[in-house]
């Protein structure tokens, strides 16, 4: 279905690109037909890579194709991106216009195209502005993938929770999710990583899923470097969407090989000073529709649960937040949103989530949306830069 509805886009993205840059050309029919039809390859490139890999034909050229589809697909989301601003800018006077012609009654309603202008200056003008939106969207691309590459900066967050008991303020939660592990993000990037996490001295580490893209065959070398991740009291990892898309029975066998506690729709009991923190994890909130036996569920996750002075839930998707308040829990730790990675996106993401990033409150209980630590699809960012985060848990 995704590919289906991704081609049936990309179709539409590519005809409306090529007509618009091209509409005040010299360039034929025919020139205008090919331009469209270069525009949906490249669009076509990031599906044929998914498709490839989906066979299990993973190897250094189909991490090629992958670089190729992705770069492309963000480079013509910004060229589609500006030409639709710039279309509903020029739409802004036309329609005045007409308005203004209207009112006045004329047979021939007032429009800017109505105006008497030299034709080739007015071409020239449609020129120069089709150039300058793609010299943006190659600026803006450039700059996205220099920001979605580097190692994510630490961000430190400090929660307050009703009746949290004193031996439990400054408890420290290192946060890494929506890694992506997969052709364009390898083993260098998750060393750097794991030697941010190390210098945070947490005392545990919360992996929140979309940890890989690809089976565990190409890339359980590229995810090695996780084993050195140091936490006092242990590293957990609860599964993502992505997981389920890669084999995940294979990589819950792999990410408890590299030391993590995999919650999956489970519970343990953490004593700190004195005090008591139920962690919980759940599945990813669709699982049961792509294995039935891992339908996400935060009751189940406290079944048989000690008392407890504080009670965390690990939870991929926001989405989760309501059943998670339900089951009553004092705090939901999520990732999945990207903080909608890159421009549109981040608007188009707020209507698929209740919340997008940062901290939140649902009720009583607080939720916080990590921005991701890596990318996925197109190894951009722009305005929303990934991050390994410190939570450090205060009592009010």
């Amino acid at each position: 279905m995704f590919l289906v509805f991704y081609t049936a886009l990309a179709a539409a993205a590519s005809g409306y690109a090529a007509l618009r840059l091209l509409a005040h050309s010299r360039a034929g029919a025919g020139g205008k037909i090919l331009s469209g039809f270069l525009f949906f390859a490249l669009f076509e490139l990031t599906p044929a890579s998914i498709l490839l890999r989906a066979a299990g034909i993973e190897n250094l050229w189909t991490d090629l194709l992958a670089w190729a589809g992705y770069v492309a697909a963000g480079f013509l989301s910004f060229v589609l991106t500006f030409l639709v601003i710039r279309d509903v800018g020029w739409s802004v006077p036309r329609a005045f216009g007409r308005l203004a012609g209207h009112l006045r009654k004329n047979k021939r309603p007032l429009s800017f195209s109505a105006l008497p202008q030299n034709l080739e200056r007015r071409r020239f003008l449609a020129q120069s502005v089709n150039v300058g939106i793609t010299a943006a969207a190659a600026t803006v691309t450039g700059f996205g993938i220099a920001e979605a590459r580097q190692i994510p900066e630490i961000k430190k967050v400090s929660i307050r929770l009703a009746g949290l008991p004193k031996t439990l303020d400054g408890f420290r939660i290192a946060q890494i999710t929506d890694i992506h592990v997969s052709p364009t993000i390898k083993q260098p990037f998750v060393e750097g990583v794991v030697r941010q996490v190390n210098t945070l001295g947490a005392d545990i580490v919360a992996l929140t899923g979309d940890l890989v893209d690809g089976s565990v065959k190409r890339l359980s070398g590229d995810v090695e470097p996780l084993a050195d991740i140091r936490a006092r009291y242990g590293r957990y990892f609860v599964t993502g969407n992505h997981e389920y898309y890669s084999g995940v029975e294979r990589w819950v066998e792999k990410v408890a090989s590299l030391g993590f506690t995999v919650l999956l729709n489970e519970h343990r009991l953490l004593t700190h000073a004195g005090g008591r923190i139920l962690l919980a994890g759940v599945t990813d909130y669709r699982a049961g529709a792509r294995l039935p036996g891992h339908r996400s569920d935060p009751k189940k996750a406290l079944a048989g649960a000690p008392p407890a002075d504080v009670k965390i839930l690990l939870a991929h998707q926001p989405k989760s937040v309501v059943a998670a308040a339900d089951a009553g829990f004092d705090l939901q730790i999520s990732g999945h949103t990207h903080g909608g990675q890159f421009f549109p996106w981040n608007f188009v993401v707020g209507l698929a989530q209740p919340y997008t990033a940062g901290l939140h409150r649902y009720g009583d209980m607080p939720i916080y949306i990590s921005r991701g630590t890596g990318y996925w699809g197109p190894p951009l960012r722009v305005g929303s830069p990934s991050e390994v985060t410190l939570i450090t848990l205060r009592a009010t």
